[in-house]
C-alpha cells in the first residue's frame, strides 16, 4: 500500500509531527522548570486545569500562540503557548472556559498575545453565557514588550467589567500576583488564594523598601492571611493547589452560568418538611449569651451543606450558599459569637457586596437577624460607617430577588431595617418567639426616658420590665404587619422552603434607570 504524501511527507509523517509539536507544547517551560514548580508546592498550569475539570473535557486553545517581540532578543526565545493555558472544559457537567498562567514560561507574565489568548476566551464565555475561572501565576506585565502589555491589560480588565454580573467570574491565585494581575482578579466575583504559596500586591516588597523605607515579606505584605482576614480582597484560602482547586468545584454547583438562568438545582435526599426540635432552645434564655448561627444555617440548609464565602473576615456577619430543595440561597446572617453580631463597617461592606452578587445572579437571600445595632465609637465614624452601613442598606433595598428574613433575637435601632427588614423590602418576614424588636434594649431605652429614677432601683426594674412586654415582642411588630409570622423555631425550614416555593415567580416593576449610584 502506497501512503499518501504532502510536500515529500507521509500522512503518518505529518501526523507524528503534530504530536511533537504538541508535546513540545504541553512542556512549556521545559521539564527543569516543571521540577522546580513542584519543588515549591505548586502545580503546572495544565496540572491545575485537570484538576479542575472533569476528566477529560477539557478542549485547549491557542496552544502553539508565541510572542512577537524582537526587543531585548527576545525574538531568540519563543515558547508555544506564550505563558497561558487557556480553553474550556466542564465541572460536573456544566460549561466552564478557562485560563491558567504558566509560571514555567517569562514567569506567567502578559505580553500582548498572552493577553489576546485571554481575551479570546472571556469573549467566548460571554457568548456563550458560561462561568469563567482564572488561574493565576504569574509576574505581572512582560517588561520587554512596555506598552502592549499594558494594552493587554486594559484589553482584560474591560472584558472583566462587560462580563461582571452577566457571568460569574472566579479568580484563584496560585503564586505571586503584581500589578495587572491583582486588578483583574480585583473586579471578578470571587478571588480565592493558597496559603503560604501565593501574594497579592500592587508593588512588591523590593519596591515598597525603595519607595517608603518600609521592610516587609510578601507574606506580611500580601499573603493569604493579609487578604482573607484584614483587607477583604480575597474571598477565602486553602492549603495546596489541590485543595483550592476541589473548593473551587464546589462553589460552581453552587452558581449559576449566567444571569438569566437562574439557580442551578440538584437533586436533594433532604425532605422541605423536616423539623428539627434542637431549634427551639437554640437562643439562649439569657439575652446577653451568645450561641452559634452557623448551628441554625446548617440545620435549615438542604444536608447542613453551606459554603461560607469570607470566613476569616468580619466574622460577626456570616455569607455564603446553600440549598433549599435543591436549589441555591444565598445566606446572610448576623454571629452573635462575635461582637454579639453587631454591624460594623466591615461587616455592612462584606454584606453588601454578597448580597449585590445574589441580585446579579438571581439567587434568592435568606436573611436570619440577631444584631444590636450599629458599633458605636470614633474608630467606626472616622472610617465611614455611615457610608459603608447605607452600602447594605442600599443592596437590600434595590434586591429584586425573593427575599426571606428570620428574626432570631435581636432586632434593634437602624439595623433591624437594614437586616432585609419589611420596610426595605423583604418579601417574607418570619420572627421566633425571642425576637425583640425595638429602637433600642430595655435597660438602655429605660435609661434614657426615666433619667429622673436612675437612682430608685426598684422603679428602673418596674419600667424595664413593662418596656420588655411593651416594645420586645415580637407581637408588637406583628401586629403592624411588619412582621408576617410568629414561627416555632423547629419549623423553620419548612416555612422557608414553602416561602421561596411561592416567590419562585417574583416580578417586581421598577423605574427604568441607566444605573444607580451606590455608596461606594
Amino acid at each position: 500500500m502506497i501512503c499518501p504524501t504532502l510536500n515529500g511527507w507521509t500522512m503518518k509523517d505529518i501526523l507524528e509531527k503534530l504530536d511533537d509539536r504538541r508535546a513540545q507544547a504541553r512542556l512549556g517551560g521545559g521539564q527543569v522548570r516543571i521540577d522546580a514548580q513542584h519543588a515549591r508546592g505548586k502545580l503546572t498550569a495544565r496540572e491545575r486545569i485537570e484538576l479542575l475539570m472533569d476528566h477529560g473535557s477539557f478542549e485547549e486553545f491557542d496552544m502553539f500562540v508565541q510572542h512577537r517581540s524582537t526587543d531585548f532578543g527576545m525574538e531568540k526565545t519563543k515558547i508555544p503557548g506564550d505563558g497561558v493555558v487557556t480553553g474550556w472544559g466542564t465541572v460536573n457537567g456544566r460549561t466552564v472556559f478557562v485560563f491558567a498562567k504558566d509560571f514555567t514560561v517569562f514567569g506567567g507574565s502578559l505580553s500582548e498575545t498572552h493577553a489576546q489568548k485571554i481575551n479570546k476566551i472571556q469573549d467566548m464565555a460571554l457568548k456563550m453565557r458560561a462561568p469563567i475561572i482564572g488561574l493565576f501565576d504569574a509576574g505581572g506585565a512582560r517588561i520587554q514588550e512596555g506598552v502592549a502589555a499594558l494594552g493587554g491589560y486594559g484589553e482584560v480588565f474591560r472584558r472583566n467589567v462587560i462580563a461582571s454580573g452577566v457571568i460569574p467570574q472566579i479568580s484563584v491565585i496560585l503564586g505571586p500576583c503584581a500589578g495587572g494581575d491583582v486588578y483583574s482578579p480585583a473586579m471578578t466575583d470571587f478571588i480565592f488564594m493558597v496559603r503560604d504559596r501565593s501574594y497579592m500586591f500592587v508593588t512588591g516588597p523590593d519596591v515598597v523598601k525603595t519607595v517608603t523605607n518600609e521592610t516587609v515579606t510578601a507574606e506580611e505584605l500580601g499573603g493569604a492571611k493579609v487578604h482573607t482576614s484584614k483587607s477583604s480582597v480575597a474571598d477565602g484560602a486553602w492549603d495546596n493547589d489541590v485543595e483550592a482547586l476541589l473548593q473551587v468545584r464546589r462553589l460552581i454547583d453552587f452558581l449559576p452560568a449566567n444571569n438569566t438562568d437562574g439557580a442551578p438545582h440538584w437533586p436533594s435526599f433532604d425532605t422541605a418538611d423536616r423539623v428539627d426540635l434542637s431549634l427551639d432552645t437554640l437562643v439562649p434564655e439569657n439575652p446577653n449569651k451568645p450561641y452559634d448561627m452557623k448551628e441554625l444555617i446548617q440545620k435549615t440548609v438542604d444536608e447542613g451543606d453551606f459554603f461560607e464565602i469570607q470566613e476569616s473576615f468580619a466574622k460577626n456577619i456570616l455569607t455564603g450558599f446553600g440549598r433549599m430543595e435543591g436549589r441555591t440561597v444565598g445566606i446572610v446572617a448576623n454571629q452573635p459569637m462575635v461582637l454579639a453580631g453587631v454591624l460594623d463597617s466591615d461587616a455592612s461592606r462584606k454584606a453588601a457586596r454578597f448580597v449585590r452578587f445574589c441580585d446579579a445572579f438571581e439567587i434568592p437571600i435568606v436573611t436570619f437577624v440577631d444584631v444590636p445595632g450599629f458599633l458605636p465609637g470614633t474608630a467606626q465614624e472616622y472610617g465611614g460607617l455611615i457610608k459603608h452601613g447605607a452600602k447594605l442598606l442600599f443592596a437590600y433595598g434595590e434586591a429584586s430577588v425573593p427575599l426571606i428574613t428570620v428574626i432570631t433575637r435581636k432586632a434593634f435601632g437602624g439595623a433591624y431595617d437594614v437586616m432585609a427588614s419589611k420596610h426595605l423590602g423583604g418579601d417574607i418576614n418570619f420572627a421566633w418567639p425571642t425576637a425583640q424588636i425595638a429602637v433600642m434594649g430595655a435597660k438602655g431605652a429605660v435609661e434614657i426616658i426615666f433619667r429622673s429614677d436612675i437612682g430608685d432601683s426598684d422603679a428602673i426594674a418596674a419600667k424595664t420590665k413593662d418596656y420588655e412586654e411593651r416594645f420586645l415582642s415580637p407581637f408588637v411588630a406583628a401586629e403592624r404587619g411588619y412582621i408576617d409570622e410568629v414561627i416555632m423555631p423547629h419549623s423553620t425550614r419548612r416555612r422557608i422552603a414553602r416561602g421561596l416555593a411561592m416567590l419562585a415567580t417574583k416580578k417586581p416593576e421598577r423605574p427604568w434607570k441607566k444605573h444607580d449610584n451606590i455608596p461606594l
